[in-house]
């Protein structure tokens, strides 16, 4: 497995409209678009060839939202670019790394993800980012 570089940081914030603020008047950055996707509101702020994903949940139950009860607000996970995302959980599955996924589901802006447990990873949420096939 390749990994072709970093695609995004996700962060996970409370109140996405005040991280936006943040990144864009403090920082100079551009909010590039935003997209709701499987309960969460997600804004994607490019810098340096890689995104920032502000990722704000629509629900107290989300995924996100529990994140934040429990460690806070601040970088939820990394992701790295694949070009194959279920060729390369099949190379982790063999090397006895947990997993999250084990097959390819939906991602924002027309990709597939996968994510690796933070067990495996150092305590470190990892995504494999690849777009899909024939997309």
């Amino acid at each position: 497995m390749e990994l072709k570089k970093i695609d995004h940081i996700g962060i996970a914030v409370s109140d996405l409209d005040s991280a936006k603020r943040f990144y864009t008047s403090a920082l100079g950055l551009k909010v590039e678009r935003e997209e709701t996707l499987q309960g969460m509101r997600i804004a994607f702020i490019p810098v340096g060839g890689v995104n920032l994903e502000l990722i704000q949940s629509d629900t107290e139950e989300g995924v996100i939202a529990k994140f934040i009860a429990k460690r806070g607000e601040g970088v939820h996970h990394i992701a790295y670019e694949v070009a194959d995302v279920s060729a390369a959980l099949d190379e982790l599955k063999a090397q006895g790394v947990k997993l999250v996924d084990e097959v390819p589901r939906a991602g924002a802006h027309g990709t597939e993800v996968a994510f690796v447990h933070p067990k495996s990873s150092y305590g470190v949420l990892s995504e494999l980012v690849g777009r899909k096939q024939g997309g």
